[in-house]
């Protein structure tokens, strides 16, 4: 059989190769240079599980949290990027289980409300209590709840919030911040909106406001435009927020240079964007009845100077691990792949695999620290699952799909149907993956809810 224009695929244990089509014009397929990627065998796990099932505590946990990034966008990520039979770097964490995610009526905690969004079940996870949808931090009846990054920093850790989105997102937010609704991102829109938070009425705040006070060791994303506002009473009253910031103690950037540079001896706010970050990569919005197979591009729109999720996390992890390194304490550090979710909602294919992808990068180094750290305790999850499902080719849906080439050589029909075409898809109240790698990881197995994620960090850390 002629060699030209093919690639030989090894069929897991079997050893058998078969010839499969090269994607002619592959132009974006991730990291495929890493071999554990491209393998179905995970190999032998017995020692990972082992050491998670006897539990012991944690010098650090790392919680990586894919936005809206259900079974099925995994599932789409990866055969796009690696080919069916290949595998993500969250897929090689050894412990697997699923966890719920619904919400709650707010003034009646006794009421699910079966879809979620971010905002609620972020909550869920940072403080173990259910709220209601747009809630940040606070419960059923608007009462503030702790987090688990401000537990931990009472106790004496290291902490860390990283976001491609505005770190005044709904994920960021719910670790440093109590607002009544999820949209009081600045001083101008708490006046607005959640008029019983802000300062001038003796409130704590907007979410910009908030995280400042939080004082994160860490905190890097988008979301400058929400510093850029007026802080409206108080010691700061007449000054922005990034004034307050600065006030602080933060040493503040705003690219990949000034990340990289930053020496991490002070707190360490990144503002990479006025709002969300930059997308990855770029291709055919999903259309009433379909698009030609086309692959994926990268984003040429995206600045040089932008920062990559991945980065952003290495420089979290450099500067918490060097901070930490004289105590008997350690961290917690939460990274977001934000605009998985964002994509999912604008029916955009390439925006939502590139995302994935870079996510999965983000995790990537996440392990390699933890796998030369193994006090540390790695959790990957999403916080709602997604619109986006993998449909026959061919399919006449009632919904907007488009086609794509595959790292098969193959094509793979995406189906967006929770919404009419042109409108933001929706989220939907499915279970999503939880896994996990090191100390307490067990706790991950079997299907959990959201809320027991928080008392899964709160003993790996042993937080009073």
């Amino acid at each position: 059989m002629p060699a030209v224009g093919r690639r030989w695929v090894t069929l897991g244990v079997l050893g058998v190769a078969v010839a499969a089509a090269a994607p002619a014009a592959m132009a974006v397929a991730g990291p495929a240079d890493n071999p554990s990627a491209r393998s179905a065998s995970a190999g032998d796990r017995t020692q990972d599980v082992r050491r998670a099932i006897e539990g012991g505590k944690a010098r650090n946990v790392i919680l990586f949290l894919g936005d809206g990034m259900g079974d099925s966008e995994i599932t789409i990520a990866r055969n796009y990027a690696r080919g069916a039979a290949g595998r993500l770097e969250m897929d090689q964490l050894p412990l697997t289980g699923e966890y719920t995610t619904y919400a709650v009526t707010k003034g009646d905690p006794s009421k699910p409300d079966y879809v979620t969004d971010s905002a609620a079940s972020g909550t869920g996870w940072a403080t173990g209590h259910k709220t209601y949808n747009k809630a940040i931090s606070v419960d059923a009846y608007g009462n503030p709840q702790p987090t688990i990054l401000e537990l931990a920093k009472r106790n004496g850790y290291r902490t860390g919030d990283v976001t491609t989105a505005e770190v005044q997102d709904a994920t960021p937010a719910v670790l440093g911040s109590h607002v009544v609704d999820r949209d009081c991102k600045g001083p101008n829109e708490t006046t607005k909106t959640c008029p019983t938070n802000a300062k001038e009425n003796g409130g704590a705040g907007s979410i910009a406001e908030q995280l400042v006070q939080t004082r994160p060791d860490v905190l890097l994303g988008g979301g400058a435009a929400y510093f850029d506002q007026t802080v409206k009473a108080g010691k700061f009253q007449g000054k922005t927020v990034l004034d307050q910031a600065k006030a602080s103690g933060y040493d503040v950037v705003t690219d990949g240079a000034g990340l990289k540079s930053a020496r991490g001896d002070k707190p360490l706010l990144g503002l990479f964007a006025p709002n969300n970050m930059d997308l990855q990569w770029v291709g055919p919005q999903a259309v009433p009845g379909g698009t030609p197979a086309a692959t994926c591009l990268p984003n040429t729109a995206l600045p040089a100077s932008q920062p990559k999720l991945a980065d952003m996390t290495r420089k979290a992890l450099d500067v918490l691990d060097r901070g930490s390194r004289r105590g008997d304490k350690g961290f917690f550090l939460q990274v977001e792949g934000a605009s998985i979710d964002k994509q999912d909602h604008a029916a955009n294919p390439c925006g939502q695999i590139g995302e994935t992808v870079g996510f999965d990068d983000a995790i990537a180094a996440g392990m390699a620290y933890a796998h030369s750290h193994p006090d540390t305790l790695v959790l990957v999850t999403a916080d709602h699952g997604h619109t986006s499902q993998i449909i026959p080719n061919g399919t006449k849906s009632p919904g907007a799909t488009a086609t794509l080439i595959t790292h098969d050589g193959a094509q793979m029909t995406i189906n967006y149907a929770t919404a009419l075409p042109g409108q933001s898809q929706e989220h939907t109240g499915t279970e999503v993956r939880l896994a996990g790698y090191g100390p307490q990881a067990a706790n991950v197995v079997g299907i959990t809810d959201q809320t027991d994620l928080f008392f899964t960090m709160n003993r790996a850390l042993g937080l009073r």
